[in-house]
């Protein structure tokens, strides 16, 4: 494991992992982040999705980190949770990262050992889709709580999360529970629940593994808008609230 800067102080370390990109893990980390925050928890955010980062633009944070010898800050959005990203060390936003898997595991590493995180209650880490460098970089460097897996209730999906579930068994981290996310959608007219992408197969994977589905989260137009708006701090939603109970429980039992 990698040292934590000298001057950071973290209660518990979560990541929010998925077996392949699309499935609204950016989502879930924004939100519970946001949730945990308004209940007066010290929160921080390491977005660790080096190429496809999305954490800033949900908080509405724009600019560049700043910095001294001692370390790197992170930026503060508007309720106080400490956030740090590769978007938010770049000039230009949208300018791709063009960089070798050593080069992007580097940067994680990083963004453990030369940020000085203040006094956080919880650090969420959202996970890079897959089983590659990065998520790899972080199961060997950062000493995890543990991880909650997201994913749909796709057929190709759920097989997809079952190998982020088997490599974060191989690495010996403990995986808390599953969010499906995108679990259906609410008709406007009758108020019937439709699962799009059909149901079980995030049950059957949390069944085998002998550990909870926390939240079955529905596709909300007006979460989206919040993210895209860069307002998810203001979600009044009841989303995923046994996730951020679960994860509460964690802070206050230390």
């Amino acid at each position: 494991m990698e040292a934590l800067h000298s001057e950071s102080s973290i209660k518990r370390v979560i990541g929010i992992c998925s077996g392949k990109g699309g499935v609204g893990k950016s989502m879930v980390t924004s939100v519970i982040a946001a949730k945990l925050a308004r209940q007066g928890y010290k929160v921080g955010i390491m977005d660790a999705d080096i190429t496809g980062p999305s954490i800033p633009k949900a908080f509405g944070l724009k600019g560049q980190l700043k910095g001294s010898s001692a370390g790197i800050m992170p930026a503060i959005s508007h309720s106080g949770i400490q956030i740090v990203s590769v978007n938010l060390l770049m000039d230009n936003e949208e300018a791709p990262v063009i960089w070798r898997g050593p080069v992007i595991a580097g940067v994680v590493k990083q963004f453990w050992t030369d940020v000085i995180w203040r006094e956080l209650d919880v650090l969420l880490i959202d996970m890079p889709p897959g089983t590659g460098d990065v998520p790899l970089t972080v199961f060997q460097s950062v000493p995890l709580d543990g991880v909650i897996l997201v994913s749909t209730n796709q057929d190709l999906v759920s097989m997809v999360v079952n190998k982020a579930r088997n490599m974060a068994l191989m690495m010996k981290v403990r995986i808390l529970g599953f969010v499906e996310n995108m679990s259906y959608i609410t008709c406007p007219h009758c108020g019937d629940n439709i699962p799009v992408f059909g149901e079980g197969g995030v049950d059957k994977a949390a069944a085998e593994l002998h550990v909870p589905v926390f939240d079955k989260v529905p596709i909300d137009p007006i979460v989206t808008s919040l993210v895209d708006s860069g307002e998810i701090e203001k979600v009044t939603s009841d989303i995923l609230g046994n996730t951020v109970r679960v994860i509460a429980d964690l802070i206050e039992k230390q």
